[in-house]
């Protein structure tokens, strides 16, 4: 963008944000079919853009994130199980061998082990915490926009690196999710919708369709390795802790723990991908620590993003 002059927003800035506005809105017909979400989205960021000083910065800096959300989106439009064979028996296997638990003389994992034992208070509690998995990542992030730019760039930069570690995996080793074994077995059926598996217990206790809402627009069903919902929060506590938040990182730690537990319980992901979502959170904290930030064509970008925020 063109820096502004006297506050006014110059006009390659303004041609340049229709031009990427229409692209994205015609790109995402052709892709994926026209979406209320595309609206909403493409008109929230001319908003913000347009509305002030602040709002425009502020919307530039979470570009980052609305380009995760563009990408993932668009996931859809290339699903991961036309590129390789579907892990399903040989996860659930391996899952049971390495974490299966002996429950009236059988072994089972620990997703049939819950939803045979559920109880009410961990319905609501797990449905709790599984909605924090991006409204705390987004809320840390505003918080570091406001107080510390270099850190949220850094923060910013990891969330997404983590994301398409997560996205390539995805595509090398499609994986369904405990939910899909145990409504269809080893059998693979394209195009299964989304499911909220146990965290329909929670929309029914409040009569709601929260998460109803959310896995009908699921973009990949068998995305489940590596759980992505269990990388966000340790990303959040590694950049509350170098930010030195305090007690807060106990909250932290705490919506990790609970999403990580709540991810199993649901239903929604195998132990092992939740284990695999720490490593790659873990793997993507490494490479923007020990390589990215060393390289000084990457700390340019970083100096010139942080000047137009």
């Amino acid at each position: 963008m063109n820096k502004e002059t006297n506050g006014k927003i110059s006009r390659n800035s303004i041609l340049i944000v229709f031009a990427v506005s229409l692209v994205y809105l015609l790109n995402s017909f052709f892709l994926i079919g026209f979406k209320t979400d595309q609206l909403v989205l493409t008109a929230t960021f001319n908003i913000c853009f347009f509305l002030s000083p602040v709002t425009r910065k502020f919307i530039i800096a979470f570009s980052i994130f609305i380009v995760y959300w563009i990408l993932f989106d668009y996931m859809k439009a290339f699903p991961n199980y036309t590129f390789n064979a579907v892990h399903i028996q040989d996860l659930y296997d391996a899952e049971k061998s390495l974490f299966g638990i002996t429950y009236q003389g059988k072994i089972i994992t620990a997703n049939e082990y819950w939803l045979l034992n559920g109880r009410t208070w961990l319905d609501i509690l797990s449905g709790i915490f599984y909605l924090c998995w991006i409204p705390v990542p987004l809320a840390f992030a505003a918080y570091l926009f406001f107080k510390d730019k270099n850190l949220f760039l850094h923060f910013s930069l990891t969330f997404v690196l983590v994301n398409l570690l997560g996205f390539i995996i995805y595509y090398a080793y499609p994986a369904a999710p405990p939910w899909y074994y145990q409504l269809n077995g080893a059998h693979f059926l394209p195009g299964t919708p989304g499911n909220t598996a146990a965290l329909h217990k929670f929309d029914d206790y409040f009569n709601i369709n929260v998460f109803r809402n959310i896995y009908e627009k699921s973009s990949n069903v068998f995305a489940a390795m590596p759980s992505l919902h269990s990388s966000y929060p340790l990303i959040v506590v590694y950049y509350g802790i170098k930010k030195k938040l305090g007690w807060v990182n106990l909250l932290f730690v705490a919506v990790t723990l609970g999403i990580w537990f709540a991810a199993v319980y649901t239903s929604h992901h195998y132990i092992l991908d939740v284990l695999a979502g720490t490593v790659c959170a873990m793997a993507g904290i490494f490479i923007f620590q020990k390589i990215l930030l060393r390289n000084s064509s990457f700390r340019k970008f970083l100096d010139f993003y942080k000047a137009n925020i």
